[in-house]
Protein backbone atom coordinates (compact mmCIF):
# COMPACT_ATOMS: atom_id res chain seq x y z
CA UNK A 1 0.00 0.00 0.00
CA UNK A 2 2.83 2.43 0.82
CA UNK A 3 4.31 1.90 -2.64
CA UNK A 4 0.98 2.74 -4.30
CA UNK A 5 0.64 5.93 -2.25
CA UNK A 6 4.24 6.88 -3.05
CA UNK A 7 3.85 6.32 -6.80
CA UNK A 8 0.62 8.28 -7.13
CA UNK A 9 1.89 11.07 -4.87
CA UNK A 10 5.09 11.40 -6.90
CA UNK A 11 3.15 11.36 -10.18
CA UNK A 12 0.74 14.07 -8.98
CA UNK A 13 3.68 16.32 -8.17
CA UNK A 14 5.62 15.46 -11.34
CA UNK A 15 2.60 16.37 -13.49
CA UNK A 16 2.13 19.67 -11.66
CA UNK A 17 -1.25 18.70 -10.21
CA UNK A 18 -0.17 19.71 -6.67
CA UNK A 19 2.35 22.01 -5.00
CA UNK A 20 4.93 20.74 -2.52
CA UNK A 21 2.69 20.21 0.53
CA UNK A 22 -0.75 20.15 -1.08
CA UNK A 23 -3.32 17.48 -1.91
CA UNK A 24 -4.15 14.23 -0.17
CA UNK A 25 -4.80 10.57 -0.93
CA UNK A 26 -6.83 7.89 0.78
CA UNK A 27 -7.99 4.30 0.43
CA UNK A 28 -10.88 2.57 2.14
CA UNK A 29 -10.38 -0.54 4.28
CA UNK A 30 -13.85 -1.68 5.32
CA UNK A 31 -15.07 0.76 7.98
CA UNK A 32 -11.64 2.39 8.17
CA UNK A 33 -9.44 4.37 5.81
CA UNK A 34 -5.80 5.19 5.33
CA UNK A 35 -5.25 8.86 4.49
CA UNK A 36 -2.16 10.99 4.06
CA UNK A 37 -0.91 12.96 7.04
CA UNK A 38 -1.78 16.63 7.42
CA UNK A 39 0.83 18.73 5.58
CA UNK A 40 2.70 15.75 4.12
CA UNK A 41 4.70 16.03 0.90
CA UNK A 42 2.96 13.67 -1.53
CA UNK A 43 6.08 13.46 -3.71
CA UNK A 44 8.10 12.08 -0.76
CA UNK A 45 5.70 9.97 1.29
CA UNK A 46 7.07 7.77 4.06
CA UNK A 47 5.29 5.16 6.15
CA UNK A 48 4.76 7.74 8.93
CA UNK A 49 2.74 9.85 6.44
CA UNK A 50 -0.05 7.25 6.16
CA UNK A 51 -2.62 7.62 8.92
CA UNK A 52 -5.30 5.03 9.63
CA UNK A 53 -8.56 6.25 11.12
CA UNK A 54 -12.25 5.40 11.21
CA UNK A 55 -14.72 6.37 8.51
CA UNK A 56 -17.63 6.77 10.92
CA UNK A 57 -15.88 7.94 14.08
CA UNK A 58 -12.72 9.59 15.36
CA UNK A 59 -9.87 7.78 17.05
CA UNK A 60 -6.30 8.66 17.93
CA UNK A 61 -5.30 8.84 14.26
CA UNK A 62 -7.55 11.81 13.55
CA UNK A 63 -5.14 14.34 15.09
CA UNK A 64 -2.58 13.70 12.34
CA UNK A 65 -4.93 13.00 9.44
CA UNK A 66 -5.41 15.41 6.52
CA UNK A 67 -7.60 18.45 7.03
CA UNK A 68 -9.74 17.07 4.19
CA UNK A 69 -10.62 13.92 6.18
CA UNK A 70 -14.23 15.06 6.62
CA UNK A 71 -14.68 15.11 2.83
CA UNK A 72 -13.00 11.74 2.26
CA UNK A 73 -15.22 10.19 4.95
CA UNK A 74 -18.39 11.58 3.37
CA UNK A 75 -17.38 10.30 -0.07
CA UNK A 76 -16.76 6.81 1.29
CA UNK A 77 -20.08 6.83 3.16
CA UNK A 78 -22.15 7.80 0.12
CA UNK A 79 -20.37 6.31 -2.92
CA UNK A 80 -18.78 3.03 -3.98
CA UNK A 81 -15.29 4.61 -4.00
CA UNK A 82 -12.40 2.62 -2.57
CA UNK A 83 -9.76 5.29 -3.29
CA UNK A 84 -9.74 9.10 -3.48
CA UNK A 85 -7.32 11.62 -4.96
CA UNK A 86 -7.65 15.28 -3.97
CA UNK A 87 -5.40 17.63 -5.95
CA UNK A 88 -5.17 21.24 -7.13
CA UNK A 89 -4.54 21.02 -10.91
CA UNK A 90 -4.01 24.66 -11.97
CA UNK A 91 -5.72 24.70 -15.36
CA UNK A 92 -8.74 22.84 -14.02
CA UNK A 93 -8.96 25.27 -11.10
CA UNK A 94 -8.63 28.26 -13.45
CA UNK A 95 -11.47 27.02 -15.68
CA UNK A 96 -13.61 26.33 -12.60
CA UNK A 97 -13.61 30.10 -12.02
CA UNK A 98 -15.18 30.59 -15.45
CA UNK A 99 -17.48 27.58 -15.91
CA UNK A 100 -20.24 25.70 -14.11
CA UNK A 101 -19.18 22.46 -15.77
CA UNK A 102 -16.17 21.40 -17.81
CA UNK A 103 -17.05 19.63 -21.05
CA UNK A 104 -13.93 18.17 -22.70
CA UNK A 105 -13.46 18.73 -26.42
CA UNK A 106 -10.63 16.26 -27.02
CA UNK A 107 -11.39 12.67 -27.92
CA UNK A 108 -9.83 10.82 -24.97
CA UNK A 109 -11.28 13.05 -22.25
CA UNK A 110 -14.68 13.11 -23.93
CA UNK A 111 -14.72 9.31 -23.84
CA UNK A 112 -13.35 8.94 -20.30
CA UNK A 113 -15.05 11.83 -18.50
CA UNK A 114 -17.92 13.04 -20.71
CA UNK A 115 -18.28 16.15 -18.54
CA UNK A 116 -17.21 17.28 -15.08
CA UNK A 117 -19.37 19.34 -12.70
CA UNK A 118 -18.01 22.40 -10.90
CA UNK A 119 -19.24 22.80 -7.31
CA UNK A 120 -19.43 26.31 -5.87
CA UNK A 121 -19.31 26.77 -2.10
CA UNK A 122 -18.14 29.58 0.15
CA UNK A 123 -15.92 27.35 2.29
CA UNK A 124 -13.71 25.10 0.20
CA UNK A 125 -11.00 23.49 2.33
CA UNK A 126 -12.08 20.57 4.50
CA UNK A 127 -15.53 22.05 4.87
CA UNK A 128 -18.89 20.56 5.78
CA UNK A 129 -20.28 22.14 2.59
CA UNK A 130 -17.88 20.19 0.37
CA UNK A 131 -18.48 17.04 2.44
CA UNK A 132 -22.21 17.43 1.76
CA UNK A 133 -22.05 18.33 -1.94
CA UNK A 134 -19.15 16.32 -3.40
CA UNK A 135 -20.59 12.84 -2.62
CA UNK A 136 -23.88 13.78 -4.30
CA UNK A 137 -22.06 14.44 -7.58
CA UNK A 138 -19.60 11.57 -7.20
CA UNK A 139 -22.48 9.10 -7.23
CA UNK A 140 -22.80 9.91 -10.96
CA UNK A 141 -19.37 11.28 -11.92
CA UNK A 142 -15.77 10.08 -11.56
CA UNK A 143 -14.43 13.51 -10.67
CA UNK A 144 -15.67 16.91 -9.50
CA UNK A 145 -14.04 20.34 -9.27
CA UNK A 146 -14.48 22.57 -6.25
CA UNK A 147 -14.53 26.10 -7.67
CA UNK A 148 -11.26 27.89 -7.03
CA UNK A 149 -9.84 25.01 -4.99
CA UNK A 150 -9.25 21.63 -6.63
CA UNK A 151 -10.60 18.24 -7.60
CA UNK A 152 -11.83 15.08 -5.92
CA UNK A 153 -11.49 11.96 -8.06
CA UNK A 154 -12.62 8.49 -7.05
CA UNK A 155 -11.74 4.98 -8.15
CA UNK A 156 -11.37 1.39 -7.05
CA UNK A 157 -7.63 2.01 -6.62
CA UNK A 158 -5.53 5.16 -6.36
CA UNK A 159 -4.17 4.75 -9.88
CA UNK A 160 -7.69 4.92 -11.32
CA UNK A 161 -8.53 8.10 -9.39
CA UNK A 162 -5.20 9.58 -10.49
CA UNK A 163 -6.09 8.80 -14.11
CA UNK A 164 -9.25 10.90 -13.90
CA UNK A 165 -7.33 13.80 -12.31
CA UNK A 166 -4.63 13.67 -14.96
CA UNK A 167 -7.14 13.31 -17.80
CA UNK A 168 -9.16 16.32 -16.64
CA UNK A 169 -6.10 18.56 -16.37
CA UNK A 170 -4.93 17.54 -19.85
CA UNK A 171 -8.39 18.31 -21.21
CA UNK A 172 -8.46 21.69 -19.48
CA UNK A 173 -5.09 22.58 -20.99
CA UNK A 174 -6.53 21.84 -24.44
CA UNK A 175 -9.58 24.02 -23.72
CA UNK A 176 -7.24 26.80 -22.55
CA UNK A 177 -5.10 26.54 -25.68
CA UNK A 178 -8.18 26.68 -27.89
CA UNK A 179 -9.39 29.80 -26.09
CA UNK A 180 -6.04 31.51 -26.62
CA UNK A 181 -6.18 30.68 -30.34
CA UNK A 182 -9.54 32.45 -30.54
CA UNK A 183 -10.84 30.33 -33.40
CA UNK A 184 -14.09 28.41 -33.73
CA UNK A 185 -13.62 24.74 -32.84
CA UNK A 186 -14.37 22.26 -35.62
CA UNK A 187 -16.48 19.50 -34.09
CA UNK A 188 -15.64 15.93 -35.03
CA UNK A 189 -17.68 13.80 -32.60
CA UNK A 190 -20.91 12.00 -33.31
CA UNK A 191 -23.79 13.34 -31.22
CA UNK A 192 -21.51 16.00 -29.72
CA UNK A 193 -24.51 17.82 -28.27
CA UNK A 194 -25.13 14.83 -25.95
CA UNK A 195 -22.00 15.62 -23.96
CA UNK A 196 -23.75 18.56 -22.33
CA UNK A 197 -26.78 16.49 -21.25
CA UNK A 198 -25.13 13.69 -19.26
Amino acid sequence: MLQEFQQVGADLFAQGLISSHAGNLSVRLGDRMVITRRGSMLAHLQERDLIETGIDRNDSGIALASTETVVHRAIYRHTSALAIVHAHPPTSVALSLLMDEIVPVDSESSYLLHKVPVIATEHTTGSADVARLAPEYLQDYKIVVIRGHGIYAIGQVLEEAFQWASTLEESCKIIYLLRTLGQEVKDYRKRSESYRTW
